[in-house]
């Protein structure tokens, strides 16, 4: 199993997820990893009532392991459906990384 689809089983298992995008962003980064840096976007009335520091723990606390582990950077998108359809179902392209070698390019 891949770490993108642990870390999908794991969020679905975990929260009512209504929708769940996760995208391998690595490519964009310095470095040999492969499966090192992730764009997550989850949609779920379980956010309904947290912060987003909060939502952000509850995804910490599920993906503990791969954030202690193989996954360096998750970019967190969380939203209640209410807050997804104001956003027209949209989220901003990640900016290119200039970390490292890539900002000698």
């Amino acid at each position: 199993m891949t770490i993108a689809e642990t870390i999908e089983n794991k969020l679905r298992a975990e929260l009512a997820v209504t929708h769940l995008q996760l995208e391998n962003e690595s490519h964009m980064h310095s470095g040999p990893a492969t499966d090192s840096h992730f764009k997550l976007v989850v949609v779920s009335e379980g956010f309904a009532g947290k912060r987003l520091v909060q939502r952000h723990q509850l995804i910490y606390r599920v993906l503990a392991d791969e954030l202690a582990g193989p996954v360096h950077a998750l970019a967190m998108h969380l939203y209640t459906a209410e807050e997804w359809q104001a956003r027209n179902a949209e989220v901003m392209p990640s900016p290119n990384c200039l970390g490292g070698s890539k900002a000698d390019q």
